[in-house]
């Protein structure tokens, strides 16, 4: 199995394993959607052993490179990666202390980022943590040149993809019973949202 590696993953995994570390809870399982390279769940992994890891991926590629980092890493608190479409329904598990999802919302349609929200409602237990990551424009603007540029970049690339507005991610999640979120700035102009789930 080839493991694939994602520059900006080595980034960012120390700034976000910061916040996961703030906003976590000590035990259970946690549930990484679009999981990619699996650089990121095996870092987190690593410094967060109470938790249990379930990476996914919808792509068979990705899902081979996950498991080639967990093996490698010789990790023993991280499941096999699943195959997970999160607009397909029912998901392969059942209930998640913490849900993560790093860089999908703006490379997705916005369907997705409604089934994610609605599935992560399903699936977490009282109190448990929905964790987004990436760039958001604050009240239809741009926070920056750059997130502008590459908001232009993702709809050519595809028209149903681009960077969202956070007020309409926080709606979607407030009306399915998540609390407003804990939003941490981050570097390259990208945000940390933590929902959590109303008890």
């Amino acid at each position: 199995m080839t493991r694939l590696s994602s520059p900006a993953a080595q980034r960012n995994r120390d700034l976000i394993l910061d916040v996961l570390r703030m906003h976590l809870p000590p035990k259970g399982l946690a549930v990484e959607v679009a999981s990619g390279s699996g650089e990121h769940v095996v870092h987190f992994a690593q410094h967060l052993p109470g938790l249990v890891f379930q990476p996914s991926d919808p792509d068979e590629e990705a899902r081979d490179s996950i498991d080639a980092w967990v093996e490698e890493a010789g990790l023993g608190n991280v499941k096999p990666a699943l195959d997970l479409d999160v607009t397909r329904r029912p998901w392969p598990f059942v209930n998640a202390a913490a849900i993560l999802c790093i860089n999908m919302v703006h490379i997705s349609p916005w369907p997705a980022t409604e089934a994610l929200v609605a599935g992560a409602a399903r699936h977490l237990a009282p109190n448990g943590v929905l964790y987004l990551y990436g760039p958001y424009k604050r009240e239809g603007v741009h926070t920056a040149p750059s997130n502008e540029a590459f908001d232009q970049s993702l709809r050519a690339r595809d028209s149903a993809w681009g960077v969202r507005d956070l007020e309409a991610v926080v709606s979607l999640a407030v009306a399915a019973e998540f609390l407003e979120p804990a939003i941490v700035p981050m570097p390259a102009n990208n945000l940390s949202v933590v929902f959590r789930r109303a008890v």
